[in-house]
């Protein structure tokens, strides 16, 4: 499998170096060169089958024959060793959680996937170092350090906008150590974001062989089609369309439902959820792209003002936009819709705790599901409540258990360091 840059101005390459560089030379987001269905056989089966066997047949085609069948199925178990279950919310709405891994995000899956096969990749290179430059706007920093802490050959810096990070989330990715580093930017996450690119083309930082572990790095983006599938597999048995919301920030886990759909899933309708940073919604009411500073919300994951996947998404459909309107719809909520949400899942029969991620997904469900009355809704629940219990709490009235994933991690030292600029990052780097 080749990857082309989605900049059409670099070398196509290699399943291994897209993941090794990251970005493409020209900028661009790398991008597959072909997209095969899987046979239709495969879902008429898909409820024998293992979450390892589906997942395997799934991404198999992309990675080609650069990691051995008996190694990728070694990575795919290693990577997921926690369970996707899909919970009842009400009558014809279910939650798929995706927060059972180890940082209680759903970005626990890219990350784990990522390192191993980097680590791979670098097995035979003794004196190789890589390093992992990453932004986060919550869940991607913890995940990441997380998912390459103590990985040979890799060191990982993870720039997060100061005071922008819920504290569990900022604890996450700053108190492991060894080869994990925090660095506390005075910005927001799109600033990051900026900075991570710039890095990237920095011909005088070369010699640190970066790479990212964002969304943008097709090995952290990929893997994220595995939880439509496990979904699918979990309710084929009744039989009706499935309208997919996902709460979206940089638009990887939505980006990746669509790949998901391209290999043949039966998937109806896919909604793209945001908070006020609503970049994509004014995109597909006016037709310009036009991106802006990104807004501090208590959905803090989604606070992106210009989300790199969309124009993956937009190559998906050959930037076709009527052809992508007949799949794909987009809401924005504020934070006061997003707490109501909140309120009204709770007060549910169910009973069901939502954060406020899965709450501006479950609105932005609700509003689909009226123009597809006869199918099972699903909103992804990318991270577990605890991760925002100054959020969670006080508006649902309750106290949260910490989870042992969490208990491990909330009472150690932060550590970090403050930068403001690229060039304190590009000093830090070295």
């Amino acid at each position: 499998m080749k990857y082309y840059s989605l900049n059409h101005n670099a070398p196509k390459v290699s399943f291994q170096e897209a993941v090794i560089q990251g970005l493409a030379t020209d900028k661009g987001l790398y991008f597959p060169e072909s997209i095969t269905p899987l046979d239709p056989s495969f879902f008429d089966e898909i409820e024998s089958l293992s979450d390892e066997e589906i997942a395997f047949e799934a991404i198999k085609q992309f990675v080609g024959d650069e990691i051995p069948a008996e190694k990728l199925k070694e990575i795919i178990a290693e990577t997921l060793v926690f369970d996707f279950p899909v919970v009842k919310v009400e009558d014809g709405i279910y939650s798929l959680e995706l927060f059972h891994g180890p940082t209680m995000a759903f970005k626990d899956v890219g990350a784990r996937f990522m390192s191993r096969c980097l680590g791979y990749f670098n097995k035979d290179k003794k004196d190789a170092k890589n390093t992992v430059l990453v932004a986060t706007s919550g869940d991607t920093g913890g995940a990441v350090a997380s998912g390459f802490l103590g990985v040979d050959g890799v060191n990982v810096v993870i720039l997060y906008p100061s005071g922008k990070v819920s504290d569990i989330q900022e604890k996450q990715l700053t108190t492991l150590g060894q080869n994990i580093k925090a660095l506390e930017v005075d910005g927001v996450f799109d600033d990051c974001q900026d900075m991570v690119k710039k890095a990237f083309l920095d011909e005088t930082l070369a010699h640190k062989n970066l790479t990212s572990a964002n969304s943008i790095n097709i090995a952290r983006w990929l893997p994220q089609m595995f939880y439509f599938f496990f979904a699918y597999k979990a309710l084929k048995s009744q039989n009706k369309p499935l309208v997919f919301s996902c709460p979206s920030g940089n638009f990887g886990n939505i980006c990746a439902g669509i790949m998901a759909k391209k290999l043949g899933l039966p998937i109806e309708h896919f909604v793209a959820s945001t908070n006020v940073n609503d970049t994509v919604p004014r995109f597909l009411e006016n037709g310009k792209y036009d991106p802006k500073p990104s807004k501090a919300t208590i959905s803090n994951a989604m606070d992106v003002g210009n989300p790199s996947n969309f124009i993956r998404i937009q190559e998906l459909y050959n930037n076709d936009l009527k052809a992508f309107e007949k799949d794909f719809s987009s809401y924005s909520y504020t934070d006061e819709e997003t707490l109501e949400a909140m309120k009204h899942i709770y007060n549910l029969p169910e009973g069901y705790i939502a954060e406020p991620h899965g709450a501006v997904g479950y609105l932005g469900l609700k509003k689909e599901l009226e123009k597809h009355p006869n199918a099972i809704g699903i909103f992804l629940e990318t991270a577990h409540p605890i991760k925002f219990l100054d959020v969670v709490e006080p508006a649902l009235g309750i106290t949260l258990p910490i989870p042992a994933q969490i208990e491990s991690v909330i009472n150690e030292e932060k550590v970090s360091v403050k930068i403001g600029t690229y060039e304190e990052l590009k000093a830090f780097l070295g």
